[in-house]
């Protein structure tokens, strides 16, 4: 059955006319709103997936995805246990850590670091350690022994660069005749790297795992095993093999555990930003009501005049419901392609604001990343335009049943 009449009165009823150009500035209104919801929405969920992708990509792939240590005590003989691990299914590997606070002196001035300690391999197999270095000494061996490497953040805060010497002092003291003196031991600055995350680029300093162990006074030992697995997503499995494998003599913590709080915030964050900038979608879909709701009165004489030439409930139903779907589909799709866009471009407009502005937007300090993430995900896109187009066409129906209940002869008298 076509639908081309009650289509054809829909449209006349959109275009704006003198007599109801109040009723146009409100379907007008509703039309921005449903524009600016659907384009607010996209973006701000597009930067919440950047930011819990970035933080945790940078998080798991600086970190093990899962510790395995010695409860109140230095591990030691752990390559048994690191072989152990090794061999397990759905991990790729295992390598011994030290980590570990410290007091850095450099020219004068005093910061305290976190010494994270690993072996030359280890640092040159972590992908985000080894493309992020920024400048490094000539020699190619430019970190182990008295060699390390110190984010940019901190480089720049002390004017440091590779081949500069700087004095780290370890908090656990040695014993003299004398009483204890702090340990401390000079190192040379071998490269600088910049991860993308300003607690790292700032406060760690990354050191050969044998000279951790002289420096930190564990002999032999290492603080714990990281374990990096398969997919890190999904490392309940792989856990709770490791804890049947080794029983209750070792501490097992994933990279979830170890970062609830912050991972936590990060979701619970994520959907009351949905539920918050849902409410303009909502907003924008009472406007339509009330935009609709005034146009049958505006129309009522109109109505009438369709009914006794013969118009059914239904048609004035539809023509109702395609003027108010009408505002819907065009706001969202126009949201859609708005927010789409700027999410896309984020970081590109970040830097042109803060170009026109001469004021910094997004300071690393405080977001901790060195740049503004944006990840679109299809399905959510969907989501969010599925759903402004539902709360649009629902926003019809008791508009368009009012309509179609409006009694000519009642109408056409009070005219």
């Amino acid at each position: 059955m076509s639908f081309v009449f009650e289509k054809m009165v829909a449209g006349r009823y959109l275009r704006s006319r003198r007599r109801e150009g109040f009723i146009s500035v409100i379907a007008g209104f509703s039309f921005l709103g449903i524009m600016l919801g659907v384009a607010t929405l996209i973006i701000v969920m597009s930067v919440m997936n950047g930011f819990r992708e970035e933080l945790i990509g940078r998080i798991i792939g600086l970190n093990g995805h899962i510790n395995v240590y010695e409860r109140g005590s230095n591990l030691y003989p752990y390559a048994p246990l690191a072989d152990t691990l090794r061999k397990m299914p759905g991990v790729i590997s295992a390598a011994p850590s030290i980590e570990g606070q410290a007091l850095l002196n450099a020219q004068g001035n005093a910061t305290g670091v976190m010494v994270r300690a690993l072996t030359r391999d280890d640092f040159r197999a972590k992908p985000i350690l080894s493309t992020s270095i920024e400048t490094h000494l000539p020699q190619e061996d430019y970190f182990g022994e008295d060699r390390i490497a110190i984010g940019a953040t901190m480089a720049e805060r002390f004017n440091l660069a590779p081949g500069d010497k700087i004095v780290l002092i370890a908090p656990k003291g040695k014993a003299t005749p004398f009483g204890t003196i702090p340990r401390s031991r000079s190192f040379t600055i071998g490269a600088v790297f910049d991860v993308g995350m300003f607690e790292y680029n700032s406060g760690f300093v990354f050191m050969e795992l044998s000279m951790a162990q002289l420096f930190f006074d564990m002999g032999e030992g290492v603080s714990a095993i990281e374990v990096r697995v398969d997919n890190p997503h999904t490392v309940g499995p792989v856990k709770s093999a490791i804890k049947s494998e080794i029983g209750d003599l070792y501490g097992v913590a994933d990279w979830q555990d170890n970062n609830a709080s912050f991972y936590n915030a990060l979701q619970v964050e994520r959907n009351v930003m949905f539920l918050i900038l849902t409410l303009i979608i909502v907003v924008a879909a009472f406007n339509i009501i009330s935009s609709l709701i005034m146009l049958v009165k505006d129309k009522g004489r109109d109505i009438a005049i369709l009914r006794t030439m013969g118009a059914t409930r239904g048609m004035i139903i539809r023509i109702f419901m395609y003027t108010g779907t009408a505002i819907g589909i065009g706001g969202t799709l126009a949201g859609a392609v708005l927010g789409v866009s700027f999410a896309a471009n984020i970081e590109s407009i970040r830097q042109f604001l803060e170009g026109l502005t001469g004021r910094e937007l997004f300071s690393d300090e405080i977001y901790f990343l060195s740049k503004l993430p944006a990840k679109m995900e299809f399905s959510e896109v969907a989501l969010i335009v599925g759903m402004a187009l539902a709360l649009s066409f629902a926003a019809t129906i008791y508009p368009a049943w009012r309509a179609a209940r409006l009694d000519p002869v009642e109408a056409l008298r009070r005219e």
